[in-house]
């Protein structure tokens, strides 16, 4: 939001400037920037904090005295401390303290999460550990679907995320049926119209997938997970052109696409020890990709793929010294084809822009 505002207050001089806005309508954005600001302040943060802190506190309290209570005191605790943070979220609602409100919410949440662990402790309830997180993932999100909490929707992505590594660690093979939670937090992420959840959810999918190559095949599933990152990519820009106007969903999923291709190239190069000769051509791939990445962050305006190009582009590089320096023949050899192909494009894309240019201005 920062970085935003600063960008538009820069562009706001320059169109003054050039006449294209008005004083007036300077002054409406302005202002309608400012409420902006005002609704995402740090009130609202430091109440989630302090409802956080205080799921913590919450839990740490009751099990330090779980002994001393009585069975009934300890049932009648948890679930009025839970109605009690759910009465107070109805409440604020109410008095149009929504943020609040959602501090609330997301504090019952995590009641009913210790309520889950100490009820199971209290009546030797025995199971599959992992049963329980999934359990409270739900409960996290009916309360985001029904109150429609995005901060307890985040909650129940963050349980499914746990869930799903728990199970694949005590299974050692793939536990497919993360995608049906993450898929469910997903949609109720889409139907709040949330962009910072289905960045989650970016984030959920994309450490999945890269997972893949650890487990399948004897963990050698890599150019599995190079395929699949790239058909998100060919996905996301066919995307673009067909539902140009879903803006917010292809650019992400361009990004995380190109995260999980990378992450496969590079787990090729630098985890499965490839002959010197694979590993250039390998690396040669990889840097087209990132290069492809920059070139289309530049093109479509998306930073995140262009920021992505860089960081990737020096991952690698670092990457390649590293595994090559014993051979610094082959090391030199590398980076003289690459800062070749790297300076033959930079001329290509100048010659294009030029040419573009001369186009527009031409009468």
């Amino acid at each position: 939001m920062w970085s935003y505002r600063k960008r538009l207050e820069r562009d706001l001089d320059r169109w003054r400037e050039a006449g294209w806005v008005t004083a007036s309508g300077e002054a409406a954005i302005r202002a309608d920037l400012e409420t902006g600001v005002r609704a995402v302040g740090l009130a609202p943060s430091l109440a989630i904090l302090g409802a956080v802190l205080m799921g913590f506190a919450v839990m740490s309290f009751v099990a330090a005295n779980w002994q001393d209570m009585a069975r009934a005191v300890r049932l009648a605790l948890l679930f009025g401390l839970l109605w009690a943070s759910y009465g107070l979220a109805g409440f604020l609602l109410a008095r149009g303290l929504n943020a609040f409100a959602h501090a609330s919410i997301l504090l019952g949440t995590a009641i009913f999460g210790a309520s889950i662990m100490l009820i199971s402790q209290m009546y030797h309830v025995d199971g599959n550990p992992p049963d329980a997180v999934l359990v409270w993932g739900l409960g996290a999100l009916l309360a985001g679907v029904l109150l429609k909490s995005n901060p307890a929707l985040a909650l129940a992505m963050v349980l499914v995320g746990i869930w799903g590594m728990w199970e694949t660690g005590l299974r050692e093979e793939v536990f497919w049926p993360f995608l049906l939670g993450w898929g469910a937090v997903s949609a109720a992420f889409y139907w709040r119209r949330w962009r910072p959840g289905l960045h989650l959810s970016g984030l959920a999918l994309s450490g999945f997938l890269i997972t893949l190559g650890y487990i399948l095949h004897g963990g050698h599933g890599h150019v599995q997970v190079v395929a699949i990152g790239l058909a998100i990519v060919g996905l996301a820009m066919a995307g673009e052109r067909v539902r140009p106007e879903l803006t917010g969903l292809w650019p992400g999923t361009l990004g995380y696409g190109a995260v999980v291709a990378f992450a496969g190239l590079y787990a090729l190069q630098f985890v499965e020890s490839p002959e010197i000769d694979m590993l250039i051509l390998l690396a040669v791939l990889t840097l087209a990709l990132l290069i492809a990445a920059i070139f289309w962050g530049l093109k479509s305006g998306n930073r995140g793929a262009l920021w992505l190009g860089y960081s990737g582009f020096s991952i690698e590089i670092l990457g390649v010294y590293s595994k090559t320096i014993g051979t610094l023949l082959n090391t030199s050899l590398f980076f003289l084809i690459a800062g070749l192909i790297v300076c033959g494009l930079a001329a290509l894309a100048y010659r294009l822009h030029s040419g573009r240019e001369s186009r527009e201005v031409k009468p």
